[in-house]
């Protein structure tokens, strides 16, 4: 079976908290996310509830972005299969188009 090129890039915005809940869906999942990045961030505004002292003060959260490439069936599945197994509100993601991808060697 061929292997279709990614064509999109789907970006989830979690909590730390779910970090590794997150990673292990992934992980039992290599059809969907054969691959994926992840980098620590901070969040602001109405979706990123402030929980701790110090996100209180500093008016911003700490989030996590998994970044995945993928196809974008295989991504939107990704995500419903997500929302199902583990609804959260305090969950983002977004699907951007993929123009080129690949390794450099």
């Amino acid at each position: 079976m061929k292997t279709l090129p990614n064509d999109t890039l789907l970006t989830l915005v979690i909590p730390v908290s779910l970090e590794e809940d997150i990673m292990d869906f992934l992980l039992l999942h290599p059809k969907w996310a054969s691959g994926f990045s992840i980098l620590a961030a901070q969040g602001m505004g109405q979706g990123a509830p402030l929980q701790s002292a110090m996100e209180l003060v500093q008016g911003r959260s700490a989030r996590k972005l998994v970044l995945i490439p993928g196809v974008q069936a295989d991504l939107q599945q990704l995500v419903q299969a997500l929302a199902d197994d583990m609804p959260a509100p305090d969950v983002a993601y977004w699907l951007s188009p993929l123009l080129a991808s690949g390794r450099l060697a």
